[in-house]
């Protein structure tokens, strides 16, 4: 796995699970970050709105129309 990734779980008896499915070979390496459940909502708004000012822009369709010529 050669990049940074996010993934959210939750820990149920003890143990950390995934709410996503991912393929982490044997041994990797994580860091967990413990969210108190009141900032919990706030981080996934926060994720959302970046992701969301990323991908959807009108800047972008500068480039989509450059492609097309």
């Amino acid at each position: 796995m050669d990049m940074l990734k996010t993934l959210w779980a939750t820990v149920r008896q003890g143990k950390i699970e995934l709410l996503e499915s991912a393929e982490l070979p044997e041994g990797t390496r994580v860091l967990v970050t413990l969210l108190a459940d009141d900032e919990a909502e706030f981080w996934l708004q926060a994720s959302q709105t970046s992701l969301d000012a990323v991908w959807d822009n009108a800047e972008d369709d500068v480039y989509a129309q450059l492609l097309q010529k």
